[in-house]
């Protein structure tokens, strides 16, 4: 008897079969890299740091996101004028969403609908229900939109214009923009930080990110970035991301090839992070162990401990990897 009883157990320890039974398999953290040139995406097992699969998308694809749940994944297919969704387990496509002309990047509402998706060519904001695919509202902003954040509790959605060098401030229930500010040229990112309280505006030529109070949408910095040896000509602010306790921002500074990390409470760099070539976009695990920057002169990305702000290892993907979403 206690024999049975310790070889049930040994069995069970090792995730094999017992009484007709497996313990549940650890699940899977993946990371899903868009390859602008390939016209494909990447799916990366962050378990085994390799490819596994790679799907053939619309014609450049960009900007990337995943459904609350982690089940669909969002793409924009720039040059098709169209978002496609996947599932993420499967990797089939499942339907594809109205868009309006060149979709860049996107952001879903805190609950999943509806879809916010910044309209480069036409100056648009476009609301899509994901649901039913009606269009829900066009939204005038400046030239050039591209990046789209949303507040955490979902009331206001922020757009980037490159051209117009503003971060408009849109009310959710409206759809009306309700405020404009000016920040330094080509901004391209708008990110909040999990508590509401701070707005992240990185600006690509200006070189400087803008820290916005969203309770009167006044600036409270802009953060520079200096890097010995590197001519401040090449140090891009592009992709913003910051930690859910909001201590920690990350910054990818694009031909700089560095990842800046930043404390959120002093506003100020604490290191520069070597990574692949032209870093462009980043993406946490949802445990926020890793994070993922997509380089898009190296074609591949780099994974970064969060806990030690050390770059582990590269994974090669497809040509000028671009956006980037990590699902359990």
């Amino acid at each position: 008897m206690t024999r049975r009883i310790l070889l049930s157990a040994g069995l069970a320890a090792a995730g094999l079969m017992v009484m007709g039974e497996t313990l549940p398999a650890q699940a899977q953290v993946r990371a899903f890299i868009t390859n602008e040139r390939d016209h494909t995406m990447s799916v990366v097992d962050l378990d085994s740091l390799k490819v596994i699969e790679t799907i053939k998308t619309g014609r450049r694809p960009r900007g990337v996101t995943a459904s609350p749940d982690g089940k669909l994944i969002y793409v924009a297919a720039s040059d098709d004028n169209r978002v496609e969704v996947y599932d993420s387990k499967t990797f089939k496509l499942v339907k594809t969403l109205r868009s309006g002309p060149d979709p860049e990047l996107f952001v879903l509402a805190p609950s999943g609908n509806p879809l916010y998706i910044a309209n480069e060519d036409d100056n648009m904001v476009t609301v899509v229900n994901v649901e039913n695919n009606e269009l829900v509202a066009e939204i005038p902003v400046g030239v050039e939109p591209e990046g789209m954040g949303v507040s955490p509790d979902g009331k206001f959605l922020v757009n980037t214009s490159e051209t117009t060098n503003m971060a408009h401030v849109i009310d959710t229930k409206t759809n009306e923009v309700i405020e404009n500010i000016l920040v330094d040229s080509r901004p391209r990112i708008a990110e909040f930080r999990k508590d509401g309280k701070q707005l992240w505006v990185s600006a690509e030529v200006g070189g400087t990110v803008a820290v916005i109070d969203p309770s009167n949408w006044k600036i409270i910095k802009k953060i520079s970035f200096e890097i010995p040896g590197v001519n401040k000509d090449a140090i891009q602010p592009v992709g913003v991301r910051l930690t859910k306790d909001g201590k920690k921002a990350f910054v990818a500074l694009g031909p700089a090839n560095r990842v800046a990390v930043v404390d959120t409470g002093t506003l100020e760099v604490e290191k520069y992070l070597l990574v692949g070539q032209r870093v462009w976009q980043l993406a946490f695990t949802p445990d926020e162990k890793l994070l993922i920057s997509t380089n898009g002169n190296s074609n591949d990305i780099s994974i970064i401990d969060v806990g030690t702000e050390k770059v582990t290892k590269s994974v090669a993907v497809g040509r000028s990897p671009w956006g980037a979403v990590v699902v359990p």
